[in-house]
Protein backbone atom coordinates (compact mmCIF):
# COMPACT_ATOMS: atom_id res chain seq x y z
CA UNK A 1 0.00 0.00 0.00
CA UNK A 2 1.77 3.75 -0.65
CA UNK A 3 1.22 6.05 1.43
CA UNK A 4 0.99 9.66 0.19
CA UNK A 5 2.88 12.52 1.64
CA UNK A 6 1.20 15.32 3.55
CA UNK A 7 2.90 18.32 2.86
CA UNK A 8 3.96 20.18 6.27
CA UNK A 9 0.84 23.13 5.15
CA UNK A 10 -1.47 20.68 4.69
CA UNK A 11 -0.92 19.51 8.10
CA UNK A 12 -3.68 21.50 10.56
CA UNK A 13 -2.12 23.92 12.81
CA UNK A 14 -3.47 26.39 15.83
CA UNK A 15 -3.62 30.47 15.22
CA UNK A 16 -4.99 32.87 16.84
CA UNK A 17 -6.73 36.29 15.74
CA UNK A 18 -8.80 39.21 17.79
CA UNK A 19 -11.48 41.28 17.26
CA UNK A 20 -10.11 44.20 19.02
CA UNK A 21 -12.75 47.14 19.89
CA UNK A 22 -12.42 50.42 20.30
CA UNK A 23 -15.77 52.30 20.10
CA UNK A 24 -17.44 51.90 17.17
CA UNK A 25 -14.65 50.28 15.50
CA UNK A 26 -12.49 47.10 14.83
CA UNK A 27 -8.73 46.80 14.52
CA UNK A 28 -7.97 45.58 11.01
CA UNK A 29 -4.80 44.48 9.29
CA UNK A 30 -3.94 44.29 5.17
CA UNK A 31 -2.03 40.90 5.18
CA UNK A 32 1.82 41.92 3.93
CA UNK A 33 2.23 37.83 3.33
CA UNK A 34 0.89 35.17 1.50
CA UNK A 35 -1.48 33.10 1.87
CA UNK A 36 -3.54 35.95 2.28
CA UNK A 37 -1.30 38.96 0.88
CA UNK A 38 -3.14 41.66 0.20
CA UNK A 39 -6.89 40.99 2.17
CA UNK A 40 -7.66 42.58 5.06
CA UNK A 41 -8.90 40.72 8.29
CA UNK A 42 -7.76 40.27 12.46
CA UNK A 43 -4.68 40.71 13.52
CA UNK A 44 -3.11 37.22 14.90
CA UNK A 45 -1.18 34.50 13.68
CA UNK A 46 0.15 31.14 15.01
CA UNK A 47 0.75 29.90 18.58
CA UNK A 48 4.03 28.74 19.27
CA UNK A 49 5.63 25.74 21.60
CA UNK A 50 4.56 26.56 25.54
CA UNK A 51 2.52 29.53 24.18
CA UNK A 52 -1.18 29.49 25.55
CA UNK A 53 -3.48 31.17 22.89
CA UNK A 54 -4.34 34.52 24.76
CA UNK A 55 -0.45 34.85 25.26
CA UNK A 56 0.15 34.05 21.41
CA UNK A 57 -2.67 37.06 20.79
CA UNK A 58 -0.99 39.40 22.85
CA UNK A 59 2.51 38.41 21.18
CA UNK A 60 0.98 38.85 17.50
CA UNK A 61 -1.15 42.29 18.36
CA UNK A 62 2.16 43.64 19.44
CA UNK A 63 4.36 42.13 16.61
CA UNK A 64 1.78 43.81 13.94
CA UNK A 65 -0.05 46.69 15.41
CA UNK A 66 1.49 47.88 18.14
CA UNK A 67 -1.34 47.88 20.64
CA UNK A 68 -2.27 46.18 24.11
CA UNK A 69 -5.90 44.77 24.41
CA UNK A 70 -8.13 43.26 26.96
CA UNK A 71 -8.81 39.56 25.74
CA UNK A 72 -12.15 39.03 27.20
CA UNK A 73 -13.17 35.57 25.65
CA UNK A 74 -13.59 33.58 22.31
CA UNK A 75 -15.58 34.64 19.36
CA UNK A 76 -15.34 31.64 17.15
CA UNK A 77 -13.49 29.10 15.90
CA UNK A 78 -12.42 29.46 12.12
CA UNK A 79 -11.33 26.48 10.01
CA UNK A 80 -8.95 28.23 6.85
CA UNK A 81 -8.40 25.09 4.61
CA UNK A 82 -7.12 25.54 1.01
CA UNK A 83 -7.04 22.47 -1.98
CA UNK A 84 -5.46 22.67 -5.19
CA UNK A 85 -7.09 21.50 -8.38
CA UNK A 86 -7.17 17.81 -7.66
CA UNK A 87 -8.99 18.49 -4.28
CA UNK A 88 -6.15 18.24 -1.74
CA UNK A 89 -5.58 19.92 1.34
CA UNK A 90 -2.56 22.04 0.89
CA UNK A 91 -3.24 24.54 3.69
CA UNK A 92 -5.02 24.17 6.86
CA UNK A 93 -5.44 26.40 10.03
CA UNK A 94 -7.98 26.42 12.78
CA UNK A 95 -7.70 30.06 14.19
CA UNK A 96 -8.71 30.43 17.64
CA UNK A 97 -10.81 34.04 17.20
CA UNK A 98 -10.85 36.43 20.51
CA UNK A 99 -12.72 39.14 21.07
CA UNK A 100 -11.80 41.99 23.52
CA UNK A 101 -10.85 46.03 23.95
CA UNK A 102 -8.08 47.93 22.99
CA UNK A 103 -6.07 48.98 25.86
CA UNK A 104 -3.18 51.15 24.76
CA UNK A 105 -1.08 52.04 21.69
CA UNK A 106 -1.68 53.82 18.69
CA UNK A 107 -1.94 51.22 15.81
CA UNK A 108 1.40 51.06 13.55
CA UNK A 109 2.15 48.07 10.70
CA UNK A 110 4.98 45.75 11.66
CA UNK A 111 5.71 42.25 11.12
CA UNK A 112 3.83 40.84 8.41
CA UNK A 113 1.33 43.50 8.11
CA UNK A 114 1.25 46.25 5.69
CA UNK A 115 -1.45 48.34 6.45
CA UNK A 116 -3.16 48.58 9.90
CA UNK A 117 -6.09 50.76 10.58
CA UNK A 118 -9.71 51.10 13.09
CA UNK A 119 -12.73 50.24 10.81
CA UNK A 120 -17.05 50.67 11.56
CA UNK A 121 -18.13 47.29 11.02
CA UNK A 122 -20.27 48.68 8.30
CA UNK A 123 -17.41 49.46 6.39
CA UNK A 124 -15.99 46.36 5.86
CA UNK A 125 -18.28 45.32 3.32
CA UNK A 126 -16.63 47.93 1.23
CA UNK A 127 -13.24 46.16 1.69
CA UNK A 128 -11.47 42.96 0.31
CA UNK A 129 -11.50 40.86 3.28
CA UNK A 130 -10.51 37.16 4.39
CA UNK A 131 -13.89 35.15 4.03
CA UNK A 132 -16.34 35.20 6.29
CA UNK A 133 -14.20 38.17 8.21
CA UNK A 134 -17.47 40.27 8.54
CA UNK A 135 -19.64 37.97 10.08
CA UNK A 136 -16.84 36.82 12.74
CA UNK A 137 -16.69 40.81 13.95
CA UNK A 138 -20.70 40.64 14.21
CA UNK A 139 -20.15 37.56 16.33
CA UNK A 140 -17.59 39.44 18.33
CA UNK A 141 -19.44 42.49 19.06
CA UNK A 142 -22.34 40.70 19.73
CA UNK A 143 -20.55 38.37 22.43
CA UNK A 144 -18.79 41.89 24.09
CA UNK A 145 -22.52 43.22 24.13
CA UNK A 146 -23.76 40.11 25.99
CA UNK A 147 -20.96 40.29 28.45
CA UNK A 148 -21.80 44.14 29.04
CA UNK A 149 -24.88 42.99 29.89
CA UNK A 150 -24.20 39.69 32.46
CA UNK A 151 -23.78 41.57 35.75
CA UNK A 152 -26.82 43.30 35.68
CA UNK A 153 -28.78 40.25 34.81
CA UNK A 154 -26.90 38.12 37.23
CA UNK A 155 -27.61 40.99 40.17
CA UNK A 156 -31.11 40.61 39.81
Amino acid sequence: MHKSVVPPEAIPRAAVSGAILRGDEVLLVRRGRAPAIGLWSLPGGHIEAGETAQEALARELMEETGITARLDGVADAVDVIRRDDEGTVIFHRVIVVFYGIWLDGEPQAASDVSEVKWYRPEDVARLETTPGLAMVIERARAALALDAIRPQRDSL
